[in-house]
């Protein structure tokens, strides 16, 4: 084999086995997105309170972003990856001992922060971005969510095979935590073999690209950089409440929490197969995020109009097609949302700590939304009208698009003046 088709092959082997650690190691605090309704009874909890559950593990990641970026911009982005992928799957299997502890979850919740946000989060998008050079990078960052939504399916579809709905609560959610810290420990095994060490001799930057802390400050002055985290902001929030699909199909429709189970990992994982063909739009197509992320914005907008309204005798199977749709695009959006950083004029070296700080502002949503969207659903289920908790999630979802939708605009003509 050539040297050349050597590169090529060892490159998209880090590229697969970061998607592999990056789509296994944030199942676990976000479980609810699958296994939604065996939590929140095998937990004993409301909508509001499994809410909070990501509220506090919002906190945790808000407070460690930044310094994890400066982190990852000094040290061994690798090392860090794999002491997060570890710890990660320690306190999985700790978190299976005893799911139904609340105050045990909620310290849980807060720790996962550390160990999935801290050391790993902006080391896993500056591998990614020093992998290939920036023409690539809408493939390269779609390839990555490729191997990252394969690898949510595949952990998904293995957990809920040991679900039955003729077992506890208890029993099939705890399927689902094992299945996590199981993909976790898979995901160390493949980044200690084929990931490089960004301080190694093969990728390290020459002394004029060496990072230095008085680059934060012109960071902080780009305008750019605040409106990306925008984009961020609404590409993730579109993305993550894409589950609220999942208890809207058996609160609303009335399927079963299996079948619903099922549909939400095409929603939320297997739709990230199509990633690379979106960077490819991205790269070859409209040849700008930017303007490829306008495109997307608008049909979102009118997705989540429309599953207002659908009329009450709909068709089962045809609302369960059109859920899939709102995760079909929001996915070919959120599964590039980070090579938008070319256009924002955000340099390589400096990319583990613009991460952090846009990741502050793009994650925040977080903080309040799954507790707030928890209780409408409440409010509205105790008025014995719980579709009308559904309609103001999906309003709010749609402001959410146009915000993103104007923010694409302003990146795309900054990036002309560029």
């Amino acid at each position: 084999m050539s040297d050349t088709k050597r590169s090529k092959v060892m490159k998209y082997l880090s590229i697969m086995s970061l998607g592999v650690a990056g789509g296994s190691i944030y199942l676990i605090p976000f479980i609810r997105y699958v296994f939604y309704t065996w939590q929140a009874d095998a937990m004993m909890m409301t909508n509001e309170q499994l809410g909070i559950l990501t509220t506090m593990y919002a906190i945790g990641n808000t407070i460690l972003y930044v310094p994890g970026g400066i982190v990852s911009d000094k040290f061994s982005t690798k090392k860090c990856m794999l002491f997060s992928l570890m710890s990660t799957t320690i306190l999985t299997f700790l978190f299976a001992m005893k799911v139904n502890s609340y105050a045990l979850a909620l310290l849980i919740w807060f720790l996962f922060a550390f160990t999935t946000t801290f050391l790993f989060w902006c080391s896993l998008m500056k591998s990614i971005r020093m992998i290939g050079d920036e023409s690539e990078q809408g493939f390269l960052f779609g390839l990555y969510y490729m191997g990252n939504g394969l690898t949510g399916a595949a952990v998904n579809a293995i957990g809920l095979k040991f679900t039955s709905d003729t077992a506890s609560a208890v029993s099939n959610f705890k399927a689902g935590v094992y299945a996590y810290g199981f993909a976790t420990l898979l995901g160390f095994i493949l980044v200690w073999l084929f990931v490089k060490d960004s301080k190694g001799k093969d990728i390290s930057l020459d002394e004029n690209e060496k990072f230095e802390f008085k680059q934060v400050g012109g960071l902080l002055k780009n305008p750019s950089l605040w409106v990306f985290s925008l984009i961020v902001f609404t590409g993730y929030a579109i993305y993550s409440s894409a589950s609220y699909f999942t208890p809207y199909m058996t609160d609303v429709i009335g399927i079963s929490p299996t079948q619903s189970g099922y549909l939400s990992i095409i929603r939320q994982f297997v739709f990230y197969i199509l990633a690379p063909v979106s960077g490819i739009i991205a790269d070859k197509v409209f040849k700008s995020t930017s303007k490829w992320f306008m495109f997307l914005y608008v049909v979102l907008t009118l997705l989540y109009i429309g599953v207002m309204l659908i009329p009450s005798g709909a068709s089962v199977g045809l609302v369960g097609i059109y859920s899939l749709l709102p995760g079909l695009f929001g996915l070919a959006l959120y599964g590039i949302i980070f090579s938008v950083a070319n256009e924002a004029n955000i340099p390589a070296t400096v990319m583990g700590t613009a991460v952090g700080i846009v990741s502050i502002i793009g994650y925040s949503s977080d903080f309040f939304m799954p507790a707030l969207f928890g209780r409408w659903i409440d409010k509205a289920t105790k008025i014995n009208d719980v579709a009308s908790g559904y309609d103001k999630i999906f309003i709010f979802l749609a402001i959410c698009c146009f915000v993103g939708f104007l923010a694409s605009i302003y990146i795309n003509r900054k990036s002309k003046e560029k």
